[in-house]
C-alpha cells in the first residue's frame, strides 16, 4: 500500500475525526472509502464522456433503447 499526504480543510478533518471515534474505525478506512466511491464516479463519467465524442465522430454506433429492452426482457 502507498503512502499519500493529504491536507484536509478544518471542517471535512472535524467530521472525519468525529465520525471515526463514533463507529471505531480509523480515519484513514473512511478515507479510502470515500476516494473508492468517488474514483468509480470519475471513471463512469470519463467513460460516458469518451463514448459519447465516439458517437459523435462517428467512431461507435448507438443502439436504440427499445430493442435494447426487447432483447433482454426489461
Amino acid at each position: 500500500m502507498s503512502a499519500v499526504s493529504l491536507r484536509l480543510p478544518d471542517d471535512v478533518s472535524s467530521r472525519l475525526q468525529h465520525l471515526a471515534e463514533a463507529t471505531g474505525r480509523s480515519k484513514t478506512f473512511y478515507m479510502i472509502e470515500a476516494i473508492r466511491d468517488h474514483l468509480d464516479d470519475l471513471e463512469d463519467l470519463y467513460l460516458s464522456e469518451q463514448r459519447l465524442l465516439d458517437a459523435r465522430a462517428g467512431q461507435s454506433e448507438a443502439v436504440p433503447l427499445e430493442p435494447l429492452l426487447r432483447r433482454y426482457g426489461v
